[in-house]
């Protein structure tokens, strides 16, 4: 019997910033032109190394750029990758910030 860990598919949410390997401030700018365009959520979702780099987006947004803005959510996950050697779990993380307006 085989213990794997499947994501679930859930629907991508219309304000989305994915966290890759940029520097940290692009994903910021991305997350506060968001809620300054009118946006009530924003999600910032990262996989693997990039998820300390969506750690300081979101701490750096709330602390230094948004106001009236809290952390609504956290999710952690294991993802399943099929990669050139086989298939192995990546770890991913989504930060749902909320408008408090």
């Amino acid at each position: 019997m085989e213990n794997t860990i499947q994501p679930t598919m859930q629907p991508m949410k219309e304000n989305t910033v994915f966290v890759g390997n940029k520097p940290v401030m692009n994903y910021v700018l991305a997350v506060v032109t968001q809620f300054n365009n009118g946006a009530s959520e924003v999600a910032i979702k990262a996989r693997g190394k990039a998820i300390s780099r969506a750690v300081d987006t979101a701490e750096i947004s709330l602390n230094r750029f948004l106001e009236g803005v809290t952390k609504k959510d956290i999710v952690i996950s294991t993802e399943v990758i099929d990669t050139d050697s086989g298939k192995t779990n990546v770890s991913s993380i989504e930060i749902v910030l909320a408008s408090n307006k």
